[in-house]
C-alpha cells in the first residue's frame, strides 16, 4: 500500500523550503578569491531559502581533490540533509587540470551515491580566471537551491 504522500511530487515553494534542513559545505581553498565568492553566494541563498545559520556547517580543505574526503566524513554523520562541494579548477598547460577535474567530480558523485546523500557539485572547471569570476555568484546560488531541492525530494521519497 502507498501512503497518502507516496508518488506525489513536491511542488512550488515546498521544493525550496530549507527551514528544517541541515546543510554541510566543503570549500576548497585553492583559487580562494573565487571559492570565497562561491561560498558567500551559496550561504546567502541558503539563508534566503530559510536554512537556519546554525544548521549550516562550513569546512575548508586545501583543494578540489580533498573535497570528496571531507564530503565522505560529513556523509557518515547522518544529520546532514544535503552537502555542497565548492571549488575552482582552472585549466593550465598540463594534464593536471583533467586529473583534478575528473577525479574530484567522480569522488563527489561516488559519495552521493554510496551514502544516498544529495551533493550539489559547484566545483567550477574553467579555462581561465575570467570564466571563473563570471560564474562564481550564480553557481554558488545554484548549489544552494540544488541542495535544498534535492534534500526535500529525498526526505519526501
Amino acid at each position: 500500500m502507498f501512503g497518502a504522500n507516496q508518488g506525489q511530487l513536491l511542488t512550488g515553494d515546498a521544493r525550496l523550503d530549507g527551514k528544517d534542513l541541515a546543510i554541510g559545505i566543503v570549500q576548497a581553498r585553492f583559487n580562494q578569491d573565487v571559492t570565497d565568492a562561491l561560498a558567500a553566494a551559496c550561504r546567502a541563498e541558503l539563508l534566503a531559502l530559510g536554512v537556519q545559520e546554525r544548521n549550516i556547517d562550513h569546512f575548508h580543505v586545501p583543494g578540489a581533490l580533498e573535497v570528496p574526503s571531507a564530503l565522505q566524513a560529513l556523509a557518515e554523520k547522518t544529520h546532514y540533509d544535503a552537502l555542497i562541494a565548492l571549488g575552482c579548477i582552472i585549466r593550465g598547460e598540463t594534464y593536471h587540470f583533467e586529473l583534478v577535474a575528473n577525479e574530484s567530480g567522480a569522488g563527489v558523485t561516488r559519495i552521493a551515491l554510496d551514502y544516498q546523500t544529495p551533493i550539489a557539485n559547484a566545483i567550477l572547471t574553467v579555462e581561465n580566471m575570467a570564466q571563473a569570476i563570471a560564474r562564481q555568484s550564480e553557481k554558488g546560488r545554484d548549489a544552494a537551491r540544488t541542495a535544498v531541492e534535492m534534500a526535500n525530494l529525498l526526505n519526501h521519497i
